[in-house]
């Protein structure tokens, strides 16, 4: 066909946990549209994968989750490219980048991306540029990779396929006249007495519609079910660390108030927190907004031109009730193009020239210091550029979502019926300059007033670790608050032993020290008694490792090499692991003393030793959940 070479495009799919990757997909989206070049950029789970031949030129953005996971939104593509039925010509002609976003204090650093890279090329598709590997410990974050690889890709590009780009791939980064436009439209409208119910709840169910409807507005909303799933009251709290030992763990019971739960041992709470109310008036001032105005957000003319022309008209939300429920004014940095965006609307000179600065690559470092390291908030930000009035359109696209935020559940639904138990760790930090930053959620949950009738929109989700059935024994590996889950299963199986014999578990827990962060130290040693789902009478124990109790420091992994052969002889007998907590070095440390406990015990070398647990692991009794 005549016209074909016309149709020609850059595809750019991203797979995004924390919108890291989509915020990197849509710079490179930004940058390839700068230069003239056709380009889409598309979340993974938009994109049918069975076309994926017919496409000749596709950049990957995929980040890296927990221990070596694809996203969420991945899932489905992975599964799809995994299929044996594929052959190793089924890519043959298409050309692909990928650039991966992780950490590398994780032992699997950037695993999805090394998997992904690998998998292309088995399928035949040609790699148009080494891969990137953007990482979170770099002194500018993933951006330290990301532009030097961009820069790179623009011209291999060129040279590959000219005709993607009218001008030299290099003419846009000259051109300082480029002014993007929002991707999303806002309406103001006028709202009468009779629909007062559009901000304030007559009842849970016109509660939940209404969070429903306003974070489905929101540009940044994630994949996931918008509408709650049920309302939580806070009915007990207490701490479960002494004041002044460097930890501030709590417990916190909540009631279903608006319909009955269930939820198994493993899966995961997620809350949408409330934000400051006084930090959300101050926003509404800075911005000049009007807390009172009704409002929908629905993506521009032109955004709405490339995608669902069928999109149902919104229901105006109160202005202040968008804010309070979708944009994290106070807890969470801005992104780069946020800074980009602000110099095209101050009216300062010297603000305008820093924040052009701080938006070029000579100014990425100098950002990432002042705003990520210093993990200023959009507010601060804002407060700091005096003259910069954004227009609201730009201000709901760029400011980081309210997110909701996950927690391991830490009681058994089966002993504790329409409750939820939670043990929650208070996140506080000191920034370089000296700043004492607080996490909004877990501030926010143990600041609650058991007083006060505070309603808690939640979700319920699986976990990565999955119920046990009582004839499997366990072997759990918890320090720190890694125990919260395993509190919901050691419940669980107390209240089916009720019934007959159930099999063993032990349990390893880690702390600082005995007196200062012993978390739960009474409900484990009840079980720890004659009879007990922890005793040693029923096969089963209870061994804690006080890291600074002594001049040497002991660790979990330490516990489980002195109970090598119990250890061993459970695994032998059938036992599934779990292991739960901080993801820094603790998850490698214990697949170490098991490999290690394996080759003594089993008289074998660490080599068979290793493909041992990935056989535990393949078979569905090896499961690991960490959390930086």
């Amino acid at each position: 066909m005549e016209d074909e070479p016309n149709k020609k495009k850059l595809l750019i799919l991203y797979a995004s946990e924390t919108g890291n990757a989509m915020d990197a997909a849509e710079r490179l989206g930004r940058e390839a549209d700068r230069r003239c070049c056709p380009v889409s950029v598309l979340c993974i789970d938009d994109f049918e994968p069975k076309s994926l031949p017919f496409e000749e030129t596709v950049i990957f953005v995929v980040s890296t989750t927990g221990q070596g996971d694809v996203p969420d939104s991945m899932k489905g593509f992975w599964r799809f490219l995994l299929q044996r039925s594929l052959s190793k010509e089924w890519l043959k002609g298409v050309d692909y980048g990928v650039f991966g976003l992780g950490d590398s204090s994780y032992q699997k650093y950037n695993f999805v991306a090394k998997k992904l890279d690998k998998r292309l090329l088995d399928l035949g598709a040609r790699s148009l540029i080494e891969r990137g590997l953007g990482d979170d410990q770099h002194p500018s974050g993933y951006e330290g990779a990301l532009d030097p690889w961009m820069s790179k890709l623009w011209k291999t590009l060129y040279n590959k396929a000219p005709n993607l780009f009218p001008n030299d791939p290099n003419t846009a980064t000259l051109n300082g006249t480029w002014v993007d436009q929002p991707k999303i439209q806002i309406t103001y409208h006028d709202v009468g007495k009779g629909n007062s119910q559009c901000s304030a709840a007559i009842d849970f169910k016109s509660l939940e519609m209404l969070i429903e409807r306003t974070r489905s507005m929101s540009p940044g909303k994630s994949s996931g079910k918008m509408r709650p799933d049920c309302f939580l009251n806070l009915t007990e709290n207490c701490p479960l660390t002494r004041p002044g030992s460097g930890k501030d763990v709590w417990h916190l019971e909540f009631e279903a108030v608006s319909s009955s739960i269930h939820y198994d041992v493993g899966d995961v709470l997620e809350v949408l927190p409330s934000q400051d109310p006084v930090a959300v008036d101050a926003f509404m001032k800075r911005c000049n907004l009007n807390p009172e105005a009704y409002i929908t957000v629905q993506p521009s003319k032109k955004e709405n031109s490339m995608g669902d022309t069928n999109h149902a008209p919104d229901i105006p939300v109160k202005l202040k009730t968008f804010v309070e429920l979708t944009m994290d004014i106070a807890s969470a940095s801005p992104r780069r193009y946020f800074f980009e965006i602000m110099s095209n609307f101050a009216s300062a000179q010297h603000e305008k020239e820093r924040l052009q600065y701080f938006a070029s690559p000579e100014g990425r470092d100098d950002l990432y210091q002042y705003n990520q390291k210093e993990r200023r908030t959009v507010l601060e930000v804002l407060e700091d550029f005096h003259s910069v009035q954004m227009p609201l359109e730009w201000l709901v696209q760029l400011i980081p979502p309210l997110k909701t935020r996950a927690f391991s559940i830490s009681s058994s639904n089966s002993a504790h019926p329409n409750q939820v138990h939670l043990t929650v760790s208070v996140v506080s930090w000191t920034t370089p300059y000296k700043r004492t930053r607080k996490g909004l959620c877990s501030t926010w949950l143990a600041g609650l007033d058991l007083q006060q009738r505070v309603l808690i929109p939640a979700w319920f989700h699986k976990g990565s670790l999955p119920s046990p059935s009582p004839s499997v024994p366990l072997i759990l590996i918890g320090p720190g608050t890694g125990c919260a889950p395993f509190r919901g299963f050691v419940e669980e199986r107390a209240l089916q032993s009720k019934s007959g014999p159930r099999a063993p578990v032990l349990f390893f827990f880690g702390c600082r020290n005995e007196e200062n962060d012993f978390l739960y130290r009474d409900f484990w040693l009840s079980h720890l008694q004659s009879g007990g789902v922890l005793s040693e009478d029923k096969g089963g124990g209870f061994y804690v490792a006080f890291s600074r109790d002594q001049p040497q420091k002991v660790y979990v992994q330490h516990k489980m090499r002195e109970q090598s052969t119990k250890i061993w002889n459970l695994l032998a007998g059938g036992a599934a692991v779990y292991i739960a907590g901080s993801a820094n070095k603790m998850p490698s440390d214990v697949l170490a003393a098991l490999e290690e406990i394996i080759s003594l015990e089993g008289g074998v070398t660490k080599e068979v030793a290793a493909r041992w647990i990935h056989a535990l692991e393949k078979s569905g009794r090896y499961h690991v959940e960490a959390w930086s």
